[in-house]
């Protein structure tokens, strides 16, 4: 039992087991346009992990037990799957809400021009990655001129409806440009909102604050600066239990761009398959067995529990 569990198990008088599942969470492949500083999973351009459609085959298979789930598809750049646009179509002909998470830069990459336009006919809700506000900030984590890509596709997407209408969401996601906790949300939320409007002319529907993990390049980074067991321990002291209901992978379940299973993204990229009881392969799990399955964790979780705590859809407390 490593510390995460005995301090879930401290406070709730058991393990952490999963409600039912509200979230196929969908991550089709490492390869990405950027290569940015607190990638967990290590994304970059000269990632070879693509899904293939064979294993979007098994996860549309999968959907049919379970109608009217969420898909939320991630990466890397998702959008540069070649099999990207066919797999969206596929989920919005059987009726499921769907959102992806976009770097919003890869809009300019050769062949994405017309994304803009395919999410909004598809309907689909967007994430995208905009950690602060400030261009130098964004230079630092994600490289030069990534800031002006955003800004420029946000501009794309508002005149699509994107951020001011409300069935064409546009989320923004901040985390922080070091080893520390993300602000108040809410107040954060404040100041994107009136310095995005004041000096871009943009709009977007809501800020979502994500706390970085000690994983990928980010733990890099920390054991290069010698502050990774600080981190780890400001993560732990920080704990929140009222942030246990609402943690994403009691509520989800995530396939990787091979197909493995596993309760959340952050167990992709650690290799940390489902609990022992459950397959770890996409083709031979039976759905049933999803709803209060044991969770499996880490020390890595202690980001999710906190402060307010963190999952893919922001903080999880006021």
């Amino acid at each position: 039992m490593n510390k995460f569990d005995r301090k879930i198990r401290e406070v709730t008088g058991r393990d952490l087991h999963s409600a039912e599942v509200q979230t196929v969470q969908v991550n089709v492949g490492l390869r990405c346009n950027l290569q940015c500083r607190h990638c967990h999973v290590s994304a970059g351009p000269n990632r070879s992990e693509v899904m293939a459609w064979s294993t979007m085959e098994s996860i549309l298979r999968l959907l049919e037990a379970l109608p009217g789930c969420q898909v939320d598809i991630t990466g890397g750049a998702p959008e540069l799957n070649p099999h990207f646009k066919r797999f969206v179509s596929e989920l919005r002909t059987a009726g499921h809400p769907l959102q992806v998470r976009t770097n919003l830069s890869v809009f300019f990459e050769p062949g994405m021009a017309g994304l803009p336009k395919f999410f909004r006919e598809q309907q689909v809700q967007l994430v995208a990655s905009l950690p602060c506000y400030l261009e130098g900030n964004v230079k630092a984590q994600r490289g030069a001129g990534v800031f002006e890509k955003s800004i420029t596709a946000i501009r794309q997407l508002n005149e699509l409806g994107y951020g001011l209408e409300e069935e064409r969401t546009l989320s923004l996601v901040y985390n922080p440009g070091g080893p520390s906790l993300p602000p108040d949300q809410t107040t954060l939320e404040e100041a994107y909102r009136r310095e995005l409007r004041e000096h871009h002319g943009i709009e977007f529907s809501r800020l979502l604050t994500i706390t970085n993990m000690p994983l990928g390049r980010f733990l890099d980074d920390l054991k290069r600066q010698k502050k990774d067991l600080e981190y780890r321990t400001l993560l732990a002291d920080a704990f929140n239990s009222g942030t246990i209901d609402g943690l994403m992978c009691r509520h989800q379940i995530c396939v990787a761009w091979d197909g493995t299973l596993a309760d959340c993204d952050f167990n992709i990229a650690l290799d940390l398959s489902l609990d022992q009881s459950l397959p770890s392969h996409i083709d031979q799990l039976d759905p049933a067995t999803l709803t209060g399955r044991r969770i499996v964790t880490g020390h890595h979780c202690f980001g999710c529990t906190a402060g307010c705590g963190s999952s893919c859809g922001g903080a999880l407390v006021a």
